[in-house]
């Protein structure tokens, strides 16, 4: 996988269009003075989290007795149930009815919002399938954590412009990709077991 492949992979699971609608719920509490802060916070937030799991993740996988391969078929099922939640969504969104008035802080927004469960795992496998491209898949972090912040910094705007509507097709459309790339990691997975 090359670098611009893993950053567009990065960045359709980290969907910082299908979380505009779920960030601007969430800030609207927010002092509007303070909503830039309080999301450029998370953001950083979020990118540390995710710097910790791409350069840790040999040693995590060390330590938790995984193999590649495992890495790989429960990312790849991850990614596959993320896919499915962007095209299919549940009613409860995906921060559930959950109403609360204080200022976020690392949770929602910085995890699992926008370094969930599944970017974590897939920087995991980036980090353990290549080690000496470690340059890469910073370089591709990057690419994908600042075209989301762009995105969610502006999301009132993109909110505005592409409505509700769009935003749900937009959504949807990048799931059918992320489902395309979840099936190759679990194909990749299965094939390095034989």
């Amino acid at each position: 996988m090359d670098t611009y492949a893993a950053a567009l992979m990065l960045f359709l699971i980290m969907d910082p269009l299908g979380n505009i609608p779920v960030v601007l719920s969430i800030l609207k509490k927010v002092d509007p003075a303070r909503r830039i802060k309080v999301l450029l916070r998370e953001l950083v937030i979020a990118l540390i989290l995710m710097l910790i799991f791409l350069y840790s993740g040999s040693a995590l996988l060390k330590l938790l007795s995984l193999s590649k391969e495992a890495v790989s078929i429960s990312g790849g099922l991850v990614l596959l149930i993320i896919a499915i939640r962007m095209i299919f969504p549940s009613r409860g969104g995906v921060m559930g009815d959950d109403e609360d008035d204080s200022e976020p802080l690392v949770v929602p927004l910085a995890t699992p919002m926008i370094a969930g469960p599944s970017i974590l795992a897939t920087l995991v496998l980036l980090a353990e399938s290549e080690p000496s491209r470690s340059i890469d898949w910073l370089i591709a972090l990057l690419i994908s954590w600042v075209a989301t912040a762009i995105i969610l910094i502006a999301g009132q705007s993109l909110y505005r412009i592409l409505g509700k509507r769009g935003l749900k097709a937009i959504e949807r459309l990048m799931g059918m990709i992320l489902i395309s790339i979840a099936v190759q990691m679990l194909i990749n997975g299965f094939l390095a077991i034989q």
